[in-house]
């Protein structure tokens, strides 16, 4: 019988440490492999189409949003690039002009690569002045590609980018634009570098509209840069994702909360060699 108290004590020591060895297991904030903006590597594939998505691909990346344009070949030929290699287009993007010209082939085009979104990153406007008349044209324009692409299968998206930030009323033109879209027609990406830039939380926007967000740009603003709405920043202000000013886990937690389907990096700067791969490690170091 005295040996009852050593073995009970040994037990509560083996209990201690198989729970311990579970608590240091934590969950991680972002488990999945992020797609990749085609747009970081702009300078690469007029060179080399195929070259440019190998170096993708060797990434471990098989998601990527692309310009509708696909570098001068035929959407057919580009689908046929990426289904080589095991790689999806789930979101296009295309100009202002030309998806107001001709919404519909836009959307053959979008579909022949495989997209469930097509995307708009810039309303055309005044330098630096980007006013509520702006803003309305965008709204009604937005609602008709967006009913013309909703009828093709797909969904429009318009990227944040900063200079609808601008305040109006009790908000911004960004409220203006979310409020006055179609929720059927129109979504948004969040540009988490340019919504900030236009001096919002990207976090407390995303949770602000939680049914009007599809997909992501991953990205951070070099520290000591102060934004302002134009639009507009050098590229070299483009840093590795954990390295700039923004709150990347409380913005992913909120873009986990809200659903987010797609998540692209995105860097605009000319270190994408370097940085992408910094990038990379930090999302896979991200623990709740």
């Amino acid at each position: 019988m005295k040996k009852l108290p050593l073995l009970v004590s040994l037990l509560c020591v083996l209990f201690i440490g198989h729970n311990s060895v579970f608590a240091q297991k934590a969950k991680p904030l972002f488990p999945q492999t992020p797609g990749m903006a085609a747009y970081t590597y702009r300078f690469s594939f007029p060179k080399g189409v195929e070259a440019t998505l190998d170096t993708i691909r060797g990434l471990g990346i098989t998601e990527i949003e692309v310009g509708v344009n696909t570098y001068d070949l035929e959407p057919e030929a580009f689908r046929r690039m990426l289904d080589v290699r095991g790689m999806t287009a789930p979101s296009v993007g295309v100009g202002y002009e030309q998806l107001m010209e001709n919404p519909q082939e836009v959307a053959r085009k979008a579909k022949i690569l495989g997209a469930k979104y097509v995307q708009v990153a810039w309303i055309p406007h005044e330098k630096d002045n980007f006013k509520l008349e702006d803003a309305q044209k965008a709204v009604a324009d937005f609602n008709r590609v967006g009913k013309v692409l909703q009828e093709n299968g797909l969904t429009f998206n318009y990227h944040t980018h900063g200079y609808e930030m601008k305040p109006y009323q009790n908000g911004t033109l960004f409220d203006y634009i979310a409020e006055n879209t179609n929720p059927e027609y129109v979504s948004f990406t969040m540009d988490m570098l340019w919504a900030y830039h236009g001096g919002q939380d990207p976090a407390k926007l995303l949770l602000k509209y939680p049914d009007r967000w599809t997909t992501m740009h991953l990205k951070d603003l070099k520290k000591g840069v102060k934004g302002d709405f134009t639009g507009l920043t050098p590229v070299e202000n483009d840093v590795a994702l954990g390295e700039g000013q923004l709150d990347i886990p409380a913005i992913l937690k909120a873009a986990k909360k809200v659903g987010i389907k797609h998540y692209f990096i995105e860097d605009e700067s000319p270190r994408v060699n370097t940085q992408v791969p910094r990038t990379m490690a930090y999302l896979k170091s991200l623990e709740e």
